[in-house]
């Protein structure tokens, strides 16, 4: 294929590396295709015009009330041990019965604020220059013929910051985006101030007392400032900041008050850009991959270097995307199914914290990309809904301890979303794999939250109580997981709700393990570790795959997005090529027999990185086009759900840093493995400050020239190097002395 020659421009950055940035030479038409900023709390989508700019605000906590507020989990523990009864007497469709009757009822859907619409009432012909986002300092900027704009979302103050020059503008606060609701109450307000003017925009929602309300100040520099109702203009000026908050509540806001707040801020926006550039800069800067791309591919726009999917400069700028938009949706919550963006109400899957799969996928790079940002945004979300996992536990199952929901929406933790097909309240994994991200974050820092240890023994209290059937002919035999749940999966000729589920079995003995391994010495400790010894195998299908469902007569569905069963490969350390090579082969097998049923972007790089820990780099390789093939990504660079750009929606993003990062280097407390998956089209590249689970900083760089690591641990601890000719070597790590390996040294 021909190159077609770079477009230079002043303002572009240097392409002798890899860029951190993306940018476009038009307006976005489209709200998908709005470059992105936040800070984990407020977030915004900027269309780039100068002329006509719309930025539209997002903040993690707009949920519309839909009755789920009041929503609480099914009262059945009384029946649990009829069910059980049942299934272990092979009544497969029993499960299906198991419910209190409700219909489906949605978590709360999250949903866009307003949009702030800046106007340039100029005659005169528009010449758009350039709009762009710098990953680095997360500003978006846009200029054309006598004007610029520049927007962040300041991690310091929590607060978005915008600054337009050279341009007259006429300015307002708008909530009609598509899909907002008819009965939506709307008051709006404008008042002038002595340094330019406020404006508000309060929404209620219907049939509710809860509400939400934006407050921006407009602070002008010269010029003139003049009411519009429910606008202002401003004519002449030098410059015009404008800092906006949203917050959502009950009753009536003190908007005074958020004023206040706002006027005793910086009036400059460098001097507020600066404030929150350290916070920003340095997390992002932490990791880099570069794969040796050409210049003029990484000069391109986005829009253009997406018609190249093999290029190397699109997986560069795909991973530095997928880094910057995973850690500015991540703070208050970890990012939702759109990340902390939408410009719709109508969310797909109502925009929910989709935990069966999409939760952890998206989250599957922090450890090892140096994002403790995110864990922590995971780590406050789980903390706050623990007494709802509680109240599952105890209302479903009759058990103490926790279960989590496998969706919410922030607010709530409870389990109520399910229905005959979806019977998502028999799913008891949950709690562990929610978890497993937080142990990881642990081994990579050395220390462990104590928070985390006490979760830990929350879920291990559960199975102590909920562990406690075997089989009725075998009644001194292994324990039996029952109800099962495989999600979003059943067994071929059988029902929803089934027996030891291969998620369920490595779930539950890898938080009984783990809660132990927590809690040293104790009592209960020892009565975990008994408990997850009574755990049965996993069972190989007559197809030579690990079976789905560990229970004889419930055969596997092949054609499905999700891989719950393979679990104990990724994330777990349970099955790996090393330390259980049948059952590694086993699960290789499960997974070429897997098909990408509707082709969602979140079970393509599920795949990629199963696919990664079991050393197979032309799987992973195919996993990663289908993505890449498949124009799953808009010229934001946030992707969507389906081929052809279907469904905003962040799983493809956010997921993709992990793969490329899980192809190049893994790690466990123990072990290290240098380039176990990757592909063929990769020849070289460096991939700088990933953090390993054995508490050490890792430099890898690779080419035709050999390999050569660097490691900088930071604590002292002997592990296994493993490398892609499948040889391993010990290696004494001593804190604060760097190890240099190279091909010639393992």
């Amino acid at each position: 294929m021909t190159k077609a020659p770079s477009r230079t421009h002043p303002d572009l950055p240097s392409t002798d590396r890899p860029v951190h940035g993306t940018h476009e030479y038009r307006p976005a038409a489209r709200w998908e295709d709005a470059f992105l900023s936040g800070n984990g709390r407020h977030g915004t989508l900027t269309f780039g015009d100068p002329y006509d700019d719309r930025v539209i605000v997002t903040h993690h906590t707009l949920v519309r009330p839909n009755g789920a507020e009041h929503a609480r989990p099914p009262e059945l523990a009384a029946e649990l041990p009829a069910l059980q009864d049942k299934l272990l007497a092979g009544e497969w469709e029993a499960a299906e019965s198991f419910t209190d009757h409700r219909p489906l009822q949605w978590v709360q859907p999250f949903h866009p604020a307003f949009q702030i619409r800046l106007r340039a009432p100029s005659g005169e012909p528009r010449r758009h220059r350039l709009r762009a986002v710098d990953f680095t300092t997360g500003e978006a900027t846009a200029s054309c013929a006598g004007g610029t704009s520049r927007v962040f979302v300041s991690r310091a103050d929590d607060v978005i910051v915008q600054q337009v020059t050279g341009l007259d503008l006429d300015i307002s606060l708008d909530h009609r985006l598509p899909g907002a609701p008819a009965g939506l109450a709307v008051g709006q307000g404008s008042v002038l101030t002595p340094d330019g003017a406020l404006l508000t925009l309060r929404a209620r929602y219907p049939d509710s007392d809860r509400a939400y309300t934006g407050v921006t100040l407009v602070v002008v520099t010269g010029g003139r400032t003049e009411l519009t109702h429910p606008g202002v203009r401003v004519t002449g000026a030098e410059c015009v900041l404008l800092l906006t908050r949203v917050r959502r509540h009950t009753g009536e806001l003190d908007v005074t008050g958020e004023q206040r707040a706002l006027s005793e801020l910086p009036h400059l926006y460098d001097e507020l850009f600066g404030r929150h550039l350290p916070f920003h800069r340095t997390a992002y800067e932490r990791v880099t991959l570069d794969l040796h791309a050409e210049p003029d591919e990484r000069g391109l726009p986005g829009s253009e270097l997406l018609e190249r999917p093999r290029s190397p400069a699109l997986l560069e700028r795909l991973f530095a995307a997928g880094r910057y938009h995973l850690l500015s949706s991540s703070g208050l919550n970890p990012p939702r199914l759109p990340g902390l963006w939408t410009g719709d109400w109508d969310t797909a899957w109502a925009g929910a914290f989709t935990n069966d799969a999409n939760l952890n996928l998206q989250t599957a790079s922090a450890a090892a990309a140096a994002l403790p940002e995110v864990t922590e945004a995971l780590a406050s979300l789980i903390h706050r809904q623990l007494d709802d996992w509680r109240e599952n536990a105890r209302a479903v199952f009759g058990a103490r301890g926790a279960v989590a929901p496998a969706h919410t929406d922030g607010e709530s933790g409870l389990t109520y979303h399910f229905s005959r097909e979806y019977p998502l309240h028999l799913w008891t994994a949950g709690a562990d794999w929610l978890l497993k991200p937080l142990v990881d974050h642990d081994e990579t820092r050395g220390e462990r939250d104590p928070r985390t240890a006490a979760a830990l023994a929350e879920v291990a209290r559960f199975y102590e109580d909920f562990l406690t059937r075997t089989d009725p002919d075998d009644p001194e035999g292994p324990l039996v997981v029952v109800p099962s749940y495989s999600p979003e999966n059943r067994p071929t000729g059988g029902s929803w709700g089934a027996v030891n589920a291969a998620m369920d079995l490595s779930a539950a003995r890898h938080a009984l393990l783990t809660a132990a391994d927590h809690h040293p010495g104790s009592a209960e400790a020892e009565r975990w570790r008994a408990l997850a010894d009574r755990l049965p195998p996993h069972r190989i299908n007559s197809d030579g795959a690990l079976a789905e469902w560990a229970r004889t007569g419930l055969d596997d569905t092949y054609d499905h997005r999700h891989l719950s069963h393979l679990y104990g490969v990724w994330p777990l350390d349970e099955i790996n090529p090393y330390d259980t090579p049948g059952q590694a082969a086993a699960a290789r097998r499960a997974l070429e027999l897997r098909g990408a049923e509707n082709d969602s972007a979140h079970g393509h790089l599920h795949h990629a990185l199963i696919a990664a820990r079991l050393r197979d780099g032309h799987r992973v390789a195919h996993a990663l086009g289908e993505v890449l093939d498949g124009d799953f990504f808009h010229t934001s660079l946030m992707s969507a759900h389906y081929p052809g750009r279907d469904v905003y929606n962040a799983d493809a993003a956010h997921a993709l840093p992990a793969v490329l990062i899980e192809m190049l280097v893994q790690s466990t407390p123990d072990r290290l493995v240098l380039l176990p998956a990757l592909p063929p089209a990769l020849p070289s590249g460096e991939l700088r400050g990933v953090r390993t689970r054995f508490g050490a900083e890792l430099d890898l760089s690779w080419g035709p020239d050999g390999t050569r690591a660097v490691l900088r641990p930071r604590r002292g601890h002997r592990i296994e190097v493993r490398t892609s000719s499948g040889g391993a070597s010990p290696l004494d790590l001593v804190a604060g002395e760097d190890h240099v390996l190279t091909s010639g040294t393992w």
